[in-house]
């Protein structure tokens, strides 16, 4: 596919009717399939999606500490926010990017502009804060868009997607295109029950059948252990999936108080206890198989969004 018909791939969907019928935006999915999977293989990427069924569980801290932390086992990894409209991950980092890809999709910018280097090893990729379009992005739209960012200059061998709140077809669909999703639990029922909906819908609709599970911002680690007791007992236990238990984060301080110097607490607190759980989370994730193949998912679009320097160099 050349470089025009991927850029006028992306202008559609600044231009797709919001009326557009579900078989026509199946046939805009198909096509973009067949383009990209005529391509030249390209090496699979550890593709980890940061996700919780409720608000305010600190998956944005969660996606930001992990990435720093595998940058440092020298993996290259690409952080993208997840959230389109309401993307706020520079903060984290003390940015204001220049762009965005709302900018990409509406404002004139070339997708190649988008990312932003953090440092060695770690680049993010930042969506729109308060653009209403990126908020009305329909789930073909979105897969649309993930199939566009095959034209994105950085060559990665980790993905990972800070994903909005909720359970929308948008969220559901980043979750699924990735080879690892990362659940955040609380130790509240409330959460508890909305990690549960997150799981069987993203078996249901996904076919997901292997979720990791962190326990955050508990007290202790036997607290964490407990909030993992308990989700397993309210999935449904008809539902073919595997919980791996990942460990968990302490409710600690200092990461309120790195957030408040626009820092990482891996960062500003490298001796706290959240900080040295993020290393220890990130030791495990580094030594989780690495993919050899890419799956039947539509995984296969991220790849592309992470693998495009060694796309060029092979057209």
């Amino acid at each position: 596919m050349s470089a025009t018909r991927e850029i006028e791939a992306l202008d559609s969907i600044q231009h797709t009717n919001r009326n557009t019928s579900h078989a026509a935006g199946h046939r805009l999915v198909s096509a973009a399939n067949s383009v990209l999977s005529a391509r030249p293989a390209l090496a699979p990427v550890q593709s980890i999606a940061i996700a919780s069924g409720k608000g305010g569980a600190g998956k944005s801290t969660v996606a930001a500490n992990l990435a720093a932390a595998l940058a440092r086992h020298e993996h290259e990894v690409l952080l993208l926010d997840g959230d389109l409209a309401l993307g706020n991950l520079g903060c984290l980092f003390d940015i204001a990017p220049e762009a965005t890809l709302a900018d990409a999709l509406f404002g004139g910018f070339e997708l190649g502009e988008i990312p932003v280097a953090i440092g060695d090893g770690l680049s993010l990729l930042p969506s729109a804060n308060g653009v209403k379009e990126m908020a009305a992005l329909s789930q073909i739209e979105h897969t649309a868009l993930i199939a566009s960012f095959s034209q994105l200059p950085v060559a990665a061998d980790t993905l990972i997607v800070d994903l909005a709140s909720g359970l929308t077809p948008g969220v559901l669909g980043f979750a699924g295109a990735t080879r690892e999703v990362l659940l955040l639990v609380g130790e509240e029922p409330a959460a508890l029950q909305d990690a549960a909906s997150m799981i069987a819908m993203l078996h249901e609709m996904y076919r997901v059948q292997r979720f990791r599970v962190v326990a955050n911002r508990v007290s202790s680690t036997r607290d964490g252990l407990d909030t993992y007791a308990a989700l397993s007992m309210t999935i449904d236990p008809g539902l073919d999936v595997l919980l791996d238990y990942c460990g968990s984060i302490p409710e600690d301080d200092a990461i309120h108080d790195a957030a408040m110097q626009r820092r990482l607490v891996i960062d500003a607190f490298p001796r706290s206890a959240a900080a040295m759980a993020f290393a220890r989370l990130a030791s495990r994730v580094a030594r989780w198989p690495r993919p050899t193949a890419p799956s039947g998912r539509t995984e296969f679009f991220m790849e592309r969004l992470v693998s495009a320097t060694a796309a060029t160099n092979n057209r």
